[in-house]
């Protein structure tokens, strides 16, 4: 997977022995902020920002799930990348399930970060929320944007949607608690197993995640949803991961001690936020399995993607069990 440096494709591989073995993500370098009264530049406006995501990526689909529950659909379109990435990165090349870029004309994300920066040095990275009027990107950072998506439009959108808050302030502190660990763990934590090259690195990461799935096995079982008796940002987060978990990471990542579907509670919960009204399109099964099978060719260098596992994410579930507010 290449980066750009100083405005210039360069394909040279990572050096892992750099860091032990252990994969590092980078950093997001766009991090504006869209608000309500504009007082940052960047006023909340129906029709002014463009969203660019993949289907596969854990990351963008925070920010599908928020755009579609929040209601603004309508307000900020969306362009969605080939599931294939090769060395030119993501492209728009046709596809089932590919949303041509309309803003920007881009055929590879790439051209959105330089049409933004001529000299940009970094990952071309998914989600990236781009400001049609000042012609630049307001944020490449997910968990930032779904921030914005949550309070940002209330004043454009329906009052069933401007109520529905996903980071309420008295529940701010044990969500960003709930978060930090789950993050690093297992939003993080498959990313690290998967692309360690050297077996401590691997085995230190595959401890950590089912540690901390272990533990939210245990949390769920006193609790409907991760931050108490209502759904938040934590629970889609943590989500983003646990619907790809048994289709990719147990086999293609090595997360292989336990699949979901083996924990009574998290499977029960997983399945009720499928079910979430508006929820189930945001996940595309083939894009997922194509871009990880296909993609990461040093680890599965034939691209052969599996047959299965079998799915149902409709099957009913449990949860009503435990009480909600």
């Amino acid at each position: 997977m290449g980066m750009l440096v100083e405005g210039r494709w360069d394909t040279s591989p990572n050096d892992a022995r750099k860091t032990g073995g252990r994969f590092m993500r980078q950093d997001a370098q766009f991090r504006d902020w869209i608000t309500a009264d504009g007082s940052s530049g960047f006023a909340a406006a129906p029709g002014r920002y463009h969203l660019y995501v993949s289907y596969a990526c854990p990351w963008a689909h925070r920010t599908l799930i928020f755009r579609r529950l929040k209601g603004l659909e309508n307000m900020i379109d969306v362009s969605v990348v080939h599931p294939y990435m090769g060395e030119d990165g993501w492209s728009f090349e046709a596809g089932e399930g590919v949303v041509s870029d309309p803003v920007n004309g881009a055929d590879f994300m790439r051209d959105v970060y330089l049409a933004a920066a001529p000299r940009y040095s970094g990952r071309c990275s998914v989600p990236v929320l781009w400001d049609k009027e000042r012609q630049t990107i307001v944020s490449n950072e997910s968990s930032e944007i779904i921030r914005m998506f949550n309070s940002a439009f209330n004043a454009h959108v329906t009052a069933d949607e401007a109520t529905l808050d996903f980071y309420p302030e008295e529940l701010q502190r044990e969500i960003d608690t709930v978060n930090a660990e789950i993050y690093d763990n297992v939003n993080n934590g498959v990313y690290k197993c998967g692309f360690a090259t050297a077996p401590e690195a691997y085995e230190d990461s595959f401890k950590a995640l089912f540690g901390t799935l272990d533990r939210m096995e245990e949390r769920l079982g006193r609790q409907r949803y991760l931050a108490g008796g209502r759904l938040t940002e934590a629970d889609w987060r943590f989500f983003a991961t646990l619907v790809r978990f048994d289709a990719v990471y147990v086999g293609h990542f090595k997360c292989n001690q336990r699949r979901i579907e083996d924990y009574a509670n998290l499977s029960n919960y997983l399945r009720e936020l499928c079910q979430v009204p508006g929820v189930a399109p945001t996940v595309n099964l083939d894009h997922i399995k194509r871009h990880y099978y296909q993609s990461h060719t040093m680890i599965n260098p034939f691209g052969i993607v599996p047959q299965g596992p079998a799915l149902d994410f409709d099957r009913p579930h449990d949860r009503a069990r435990l009480a909600a507010a």
